[in-house]
């Protein structure tokens, strides 16, 4: 069956004629002149094959024919504004589904804030968020597993595009009865003699880069490796072991009644990275909320 010969104005034009029971009042409503909307309607009939009204110099009635395709007529123009709109939202980046990769601190800490931020004025837009431990954050952007990825400063391939966001010190958190918390910052070499307690093999690795260039007798080793951060700070809470982490897990910890306190002679730096596909097409809802992502998370100190 081929397209129908008719237009959506000659079908708004219909409609109106046919509510309003008036060509001059539907040209007023549709800023045409009454001549037009009669032009639009007889082009409609002509491509219907069936008159939609009887005219008279006194009054317009619709026809019976008329009144069984008006319904047809007013589901299309329905979805057409219903397509309208789903356009607009698509071409401004307010609607879609975005699913967001991030380890757990980063997943409870910062990105609730941001998507809460974001879809106050995309309500259309839906983030997923998916927990993933550090080492899998590029994969699970380059496999299309996530659109985007946030999280830690990792190693990356041709395939996916770094951008760095903000940065946040390695602190170190500990029991307020702990013997450094009395403190007001800490060196590596007076963790030396603490048992400290490392959440996942990723803090252990940057446990490890974090001293390199100290003698040997000063480097610090985490006495015992658990897989979440929650873990290591509840152990650190009940002063078993102080925990090593970025600064921005702060959320989670100070409920624990942990302390913070920097350490220095160097001070290192995590780095927060947005990861996202190079050679793959995003959505335009992932190009906006990482537009977003980029904008407020930059700024952050």
């Amino acid at each position: 069956m081929s397209l129908p010969h008719f237009t959506p104005r000659q079908l708004e034009a219909f409609v109106n004629v046919a509510e309003l029971r008036s060509f001059a009042a539907t040209a007023e409503r549709l800023a045409l002149t009454p001549s037009a909307v009669s032009q639009l309607v007889s082009e409609l009939e002509d491509a219907l094959g069936f008159k939609l009204f009887e005219r008279s110099t006194r009054r317009v009635d619709i026809t019976s024919a008329g009144r069984e395709f008006l319904a047809s007529a007013e589901s299309v123009l329905k979805h057409l504004r219903m397509a309208q709109s789903a356009a607009s939202d698509v071409r401004n980046r307010a609607a879609g589904i975005v699913r967001i990769a991030a380890p757990l601190v980063v997943a409870s800490v910062i990105l609730p804030k941001a998507i809460k931020a974001y879809t106050q004025t995309r309500p259309k837009v839906h983030i997923r968020i998916r927990d993933v431990p550090v080492e899998k954050l590029v994969d699970a952007v380059a496999s299309g597993d996530a659109d985007l990825a946030l999280g830690p400063d990792r190693a990356c391939g041709d395939d996916i595009v770094r951008t760095q966001l903000f940065e946040s010190p390695w602190v170190l958190w500990c029991a307020p009865t702990h013997p450094l918390a009395h403190k007001r910052s800490v060196t590596w070499e007076q963790l030396h003699a603490y048992p400290l307690v490392a959440a996942g093999r990723d803090h252990e690795r940057s446990v490890a880069q974090m001293h390199t260039g100290l003698p040997s007798e000063q480097r610090v080793t985490p006495v015992e490796i658990v897989d979440n951060i929650s873990t290591a700070m509840g152990l650190a809470a009940a002063d078993v072991a102080a925990t090593l982490a970025p600064d921005y897990v702060g959320a989670l910890a100070k409920p624990l009644g942990l302390v913070r306190r920097r350490i220095l002679s160097p001070e290192v730096m995590r780095y927060v990275c947005l990861y996202s596909p190079a050679r793959r097409a995003t959505s335009p809802a992932a190009e906006g909320f990482a537009d977003h992502l980029i904008r407020i998370l930059a700024q952050r100190k």
